[in-house]
């Protein structure tokens, strides 16, 4: 084994880690997932995955598929154990945006432009995330965002090939869960140096 295979196969081990606690709290009826948008981030990832064997990723892609294909599961599991189906307009846009990369690819001939797409909307999910994160920083878990992070390092040393197309996703989502990571330590950083100073003053 090879040390991109190694990484690739790291990186699927980690994958299974970091979605096991939310598929175990689905079952146990502790966690509601929202049917609807992990139907999306499934589909999403599921079509990065196929653009980035068209650029010939090679393994590093697996961990990008892998992920799609458990995304996918949860939204199934999610709908089957009665989670939230409530759909906004929201999210009929991101899904028509997502299944929008599909006929772009095929006009143009370029998985690039569908990488572009599906990365933003991916990326414009950690929106509400962002600012749950900023509002209350200790309801956030730094080790699954960790988790992910460190995943995505390594999809991006397993690629056999470097471009935009192969790149783009895994470091674009792999920087949102770096940035998370910051912003959530400077808060509570904040927010304990507020409480002391209103300790001192009283």
């Amino acid at each position: 084994m090879n040390v991109k295979d190694f990484c690739a196969f790291t990186a699927i081990a980690l994958t299974f880690i970091g979605f096991a606690p939310y598929i175990r709290g689905i079952h146990r009826g502790t966690t509601h997932a929202h049917v609807f948008s992990w139907l999306i981030w499934g589909i999403t990832t599921g079509i990065v995955f196929f653009a980035q064997i068209n650029a010939k990723a090679g393994s590093g892609a697996w961990p990008i598929g892998i992920s799609g294909l458990i995304t996918l599961y949860i939204a199934l599991l999610a709908f089957q154990r009665k989670g939230d189906v409530a759909i906004t307009p929201s999210d009929w846009l991101f899904f028509g945006a997502a299944l929008s990369s599909i006929p772009i690819w095929y006009l143009s001939a370029e998985p690039l432009f569908a990488v572009i797409i599906l990365t933003f909307v991916d990326l414009l999910g950690f929106g509400p995330t962002l600012r749950k994160a900023y509002q209350h920083p200790h309801k956030e878990n730094l080790g699954f965002f960790s988790l992910f992070a460190l995943r995505n390092s390594l999809v991006i040393i397993a690629l056999n090939n470097y471009s935009l197309t192969t790149v783009l996703f895994p470091a674009a989502v792999g920087l949102a869960c770096v940035s998370l990571i910051i912003l959530v330590l400077f808060r509570r950083h904040l927010l304990k140096v507020t409480a002391s100073r209103n300790d001192l003053s009283r």
